[in-house]
């Protein structure tokens, strides 16, 4: 469990807290859990082979690769973390 633990800090500081100027209590709370959300529902997740799929993504459908004037980015923490999504 520990080596998990450690994992997990390293990639919150690595990708998150070390390029944010951290500038109070609320502010670390609010970076932070738009990290956890970002790192458990918005980046893709290694699946079945090399499929990449998101938590919310249905298993049954089988994926596309969308063209790439059809793929929608949302920027989080003012583009510090990007989340990608075939527009509608």
């Amino acid at each position: 469990m520990n080596a998990i633990a450690e994992r997990w800090i390293a990639s919150v500081r690595r990708e998150c807290t070390d390029r944010v100027l951290i500038t109070g209590e609320t502010h670390l709370h609010r970076v932070l859990q738009t990290h956890v959300d970002h790192y458990n529902t918005g980046r893709s997740h290694q699946g079945d082979g090399i499929d990449l799929r998101a938590p919310r993504d249905d298993p049954n459908v089988i994926l596309f690769p969308a063209p790439t004037h059809r793929i929608q980015r949302r920027k989080r923490l003012g583009g510090l973390l990007n989340e990608y999504q075939a527009a509608a």
